[in-house]
């Protein structure tokens, strides 16, 4: 087993290859001066089982090309498998055709990454689970719920807890959460008028006096968030805090965090924080890497991954 790291994430990357105890496979990855991707793998790696670390985040057209050229070298390198490990998979919201004349992106990626020569994907909190469909090869679709659901139970001990979804799409995802830390479910009803805009309507169950957890996968601009953080402090809750997967946190959103009704905002690493989100104070960032890196070794030794979750 090697591993090989794109730049969209190094201190992940570097965390990964400490928990597993196999050092970063020797490579190039710069830019030419016409901005075009350059991947050269310094040592041997034929008949390896070569596992490519490399989130799609900002900026996601670079990132990705990375991702799908350092895949081509490996695969002309005589690499014996190659698994691409993206525990942030851009273009996830593009699932579907919301309207006429659109695209399906995540399919388009989905398929980029097969060509490319992948062998199979190792992924965290997809938007929706009917993308491991968009891959012709096996994909496996890791969930961030045990590492919030220790970090609930160590923070909040003894406290009446209520697990919340920011929106109807996320039921499945916070009723997952709530099974697992004993608690009861409410959900935030919101009307959107239009895309980055939410209006938050009203509350499904009693929040009264409760400490509520939102947990969701994605949080961009933080408008949904912030918005339903208001709403149940207003229907009488304790304290809020959020628990969400990717922290993209584009534009104006930690400053919007920062200002907000939020106690806390609780992101993992799949995205490298940048320096705002490192200096706000009501910003935390779960590793992630125990967690990826069990699942990269039970891949590599034909083990259940699935365990991981039981």
């Amino acid at each position: 087993m090697k591993l090989l790291a794109g730049n969209s994430n190094h201190p992940l990357a570097n965390q990964i290859s400490e928990y597993l105890k196999v050092p970063l496979t020797k490579a190039i990855v710069r830019r030419f001066a016409d901005m075009e991707v350059f991947v050269e793998i310094q040592e041997n790696v034929r008949g390896q089982d070569m596992f490519v670390l490399q989130s799609t985040s900002f900026p996601a057209n670079d990132h990705l090309m990375e991702l799908l050229i350092c895949i081509d070298a490996l695969r002309r390198s005589s690499a014996k498998r190659i698994t691409a490990v993206v525990p942030y998979f851009g273009y996830a919201r593009q699932d579907r055709k919301p309207g006429p004349r659109t695209p399906i992106s995540a399919k388009l990626v989905a398929n980029l990454i097969t060509m490319a020569g992948a062998s199979r994907v190792l992924t965290l909190d997809l938007h929706a689970g009917q993308i491991q469909g968009f891959f012709d090869i096996p994909t496996d679709n890791l969930i961030a719920a045990p590492i919030f659901e220790n970090d609930i139970k160590d923070r909040f001990k003894g406290e009446n807890v209520i697990v919340v979804s920011p929106d109807v799409g996320g039921v499945v995802r916070a009723r997952a959460l709530a099974r697992r830390i004993n608690a009861d479910l409410a959900i935030v009803d919101k009307r959107r008028e239009r895309a980055g805009e939410s209006e938050v309507m009203n509350i499904i169950g009693d929040v009264t006096g409760r400490t509520c957890i939102m947990v969701d996968d994605i949080v961009d601009s933080a408008g949904t968030l912030c918005n339903a953080a208001e709403a149940l402090m207003s229907k009488g809750a304790k304290a809020t805090y959020g628990y969400i997967t990717h922290g993209v946190l584009s534009g104006g959103a930690v400053a919007r965090v920062k200002g907000s009704a939020l106690k806390q905002l609780i992101i993992t690493d799949s995205i490298a924080p940048t320096e705002a989100v490192k200096a706000c104070p009501n910003i935390k960032v779960l590793p992630t890497a125990a967690l990826l890196g069990e699942a990269i070794s039970r891949i590599a030794e034909e083990r259940s991954v699935s365990s991981l979750f039981d």
